[in-house]
């Protein structure tokens, strides 16, 4: 079959969907109301059937199409109203089962305007439902929208945001150190390739991050020299697919190194673990701060733009996925983060 005739069924079948629908439902309709109007005791039930069925049809259009000319489009309708409708067209079925009940020829003979109004009842039911999913719809692709382009712009702030840091190291170096600038250039330049150019997707490959992750601790290494006292405990990963958000573990790491320096003893102290388990991700952090003095600058600075766009994407990327913890005890700052795998 041509792509032309494709087209032409599925515009043709969109803009007739609900005559198609009705045809369908009206046929069971029918032989429920045949056997309802023989019960009944009304001659010629197959004609009365099918007119009533044509008025329950009718009726089901007409409510639809009345309820789109006071019902806004623009907002979801009350749950309270469209309960409503549902107790009235419940109470129109036990006024039809009562209707059996009744001697009075005229009672027996009325019984399609109960069945008419449960038509139209039933269209404004329906249009209304379909209006508060498609609000709903539009309010979750808004979100959705809304969600990619903060995480967008989180995202394209973490490498500004690193180089920044990065480069007040390295002009603190060129006047104290210069001899380590060289290869510190260099391994700058592998993380920025992977910053700019390979964490761009929402999520990545687990190893590339670990990979980049030992690259900024080699950093670290040149840059702290002998003071840098660190442990690291990153076992070897159970299966290669593992994927995680990008640049996301890093923000910790660099935080650690950062605050810890800043410390006045002789060594600079920095733990690092990271294992899976079951379908999770485990990773932690722990690092030395400065004395008592120090302390308030150091927090501040833990919660600055880095740890708050982190806490940002976790929310966005993982949602009721994640569990992270913050400590600060003897001296030392504890982060733990649990991720659920992807």
């Amino acid at each position: 079959m041509s792509s032309s005739n494709n087209h032409w069924l599925i515009s043709f079948f969109g803009k007739n969907l609900y005559i198609f629908l009705s045809l369908l439902c009206s046929i069971p309709f029918f032989f429920l109301l045949e056997i309802y109007v023989r019960s009944i005791g009304i001659g010629e039930d197959e004609a009365v059937a099918a007119t009533v069925t044509f008025l329950f049809v009718i009726g089901v259009f007409s409510g639809r199409y009345v309820s789109q000319l006071w019902v806004s489009t623009s907002k979801p309708i009350s749950n309270d109203y469209i309960f409503s409708l549902a107790v009235v067209i419940i109470g129109l079925v036990i006024a039809l089962a009562a209707i059996q009940f009744q001697h009075a020829r005229i009672f027996r003979s009325l019984f399609w305007i109960p069945v008419a109004l449960i038509g139209f009842i039933l269209g404004v039911l329906i249009k209304i439902v379909r209006i508060n999913v498609s609000y709903q719809l539009r309010e979750a692709q808004t979100t959705a929208a809304q969600s990619k382009s903060e995480l967008q712009l989180l995202q394209s702030q973490l490498s500004p945001h690193f180089l920044f840091n990065t480069l007040n190291n390295l002009y603190g170096l060129s006047i104290t150190q210069h001899e380590k600038i060289p290869p510190l250039l260099l391994k700058l330049a592998d993380l920025l390739r992977y910053s700019v150019y390979d964490a761009k997707e929402v999520f990545v490959s687990l190893n590339d991050e670990l990979a980049y992750i030992n690259n900024y601790i080699d950093f670290e290494k040149i840059r702290i020299g002998e003071r840098l006292l660190l442990r690291t405990a990153i076992e070897p990963l159970p299966k290669p697919d593992i994927k995680i958000a990008p640049m996301l573990l890093i923000v910790f790491i660099e935080n650690a190194f950062k605050h810890s320096k800043n410390t006045a003893d002789e060594t600079v102290f920095v733990e690092i673990t990271l294992k899976t388990w079951a379908d999770s991700i485990l990773f932690s952090v722990k690092n030395s701060y400065g004395p008592a003095q120090e302390v308030e600058n150091t927090r501040e600075k833990h919660s600055g733009f880095g740890l708050t766009s982190v806490k940002k994407r976790l929310e966005l990327l993982y949602p009721n996925e994640h569990d992270l913890k913050i400590e600060e005890k003897d001296s030392f700052y504890h982060v733990m983060l649990q991720l659920k795998m992807k």
